[in-house]
């Protein structure tokens, strides 16, 4: 596969800027999405990354991931957004759990409590939502990574609308997404050690549009008010930098169109109407009156402490008054 040729600097942001900067020049002028009805001959497991021996790969009824165990979390969690798919027939079940699909095992909420992280959705659950088995299973740690509150509640939770959005308009989007992993990074944890990491991408392929078009976002774990297509790159640079290739099935010639070209008038950046909900099935009964209580009751401030021994800025509506993080 052909690489584009990369300047490096002494910070993250100075590789990705340089990838930008030229690769955003050479991008073609594309025409916009219109209603006509393409149809490109599917690829069955297109969204599957390269693959490498060894690498521990666990599949799930609606994503499948690479583990990786130094580091407490997935390389990379793929899975196909239907437009169908965005329409929620379940609710979030918030039980997250260990992956008893990873041999090696995975973090639990003890190792993410009272240290200030979010336990950050990389395939967001708001994907999920289309069956029981989908939903429960977005909840396992493999698919968490410590996350800033402000980032995983704001620039991070954007961006997941707006790419769940190109599913409904684009009807099907495939979707790569994980963090950025190295060595020295921060960890959090008691019994398992995690890691912290200092971005996160996703990249999504548009493959029933005519002509098909990729990109892909990389996004500092901390709040931003930029706007999303700030942060929108080549799959060329997120692969660079990540090491992972994407979308290996694709043919040669257009993987290396679609990876090495960015264009970003080429996508709706106006988030789209998501499809309203038919028929919304309890997981169980405990869970719908979870969540009727989270709707009607009124926030309050965490009584939980930081490490610092300074009160908890996360509200919660839990009736112990302690957030997610603190309750125990």
């Amino acid at each position: 596969m052909h690489f584009p040729k990369i300047t490096y600097t002494t910070t993250l942001f100075g590789i990705v800027f340089l990838h930008f900067s030229a690769l955003s020049q050479s991008a073609p002028s594309l025409p916009h999405h219109s209603d006509t009805a393409f149809h490109h001959p599917k690829i069955e497991s297109l969204e599957i990354p390269k693959l490498h021996p060894h690498e521990e790969i666990v599949k799930h009824a609606g994503y499948t991931l690479s583990y990786n165990e130094q580091h407490e979390q997935a390389n990379w969690v793929a899975y196909e957004l239907t437009d169908t798919e965005t329409v929620k027939q379940f609710n979030r079940t918030d039980r997250f759990k260990p992956d008893p699909a990873v041999k090696t095992h995975t973090a639990d909420n003890i190792d993410y409590q009272g240290f200030g992280y979010d336990r950050g959705h990389l395939a967001p659950a708001a994907d999920m939502g289309w069956s029981a088995i989908t939903m429960d299973e977005s909840f396992y740690f493999s698919n968490m990574s410590p996350q800033e509150p402000s980032f995983n509640r704001g620039i991070w939770k954007k961006m997941e609308d707006l790419v769940r959005s190109w599913a409904v308009e684009y009807k099907a989007v495939y979707v790569v997404v994980g963090p950025v992993l190295k060595p020295n990074l921060h960890k959090i944890g008691v019994e398992t050690k995690v890691s912290v990491p200092e971005y996160y991408y996703k990249v999504v392929l548009d493959k029933v549009s005519h002509p098909a078009k990729g990109l892909a976002f990389l996004i500092q774990n901390h709040s931003s008010s930029e706007p999303l297509s700030t942060f929108a790159f080549s799959i060329d640079s997120v692969e660079s930098l990540t090491g992972i290739d994407f979308f290996p099935l694709l043919p040669d010639e257009e993987e290396h169109n679609l990876e090495s070209n960015l264009c970003i008038p080429c996508w709706d950046w106006n988030k789209t109407k998501l499809p309203s909900l038919h028929k919304q099935t309890p997981l169980d009964s405990d869970t719908n009156k979870g969540n009727d209580n989270h709707n009607q009751a009124e926030s309050v401030q965490c009584k939980g402490l930081t490490q610092k021994g300074e009160r908890c800025k996360n509200h919660t509506h839990n009736q112990s008054g302690y957030c997610h993080i603190h309750e125990k």
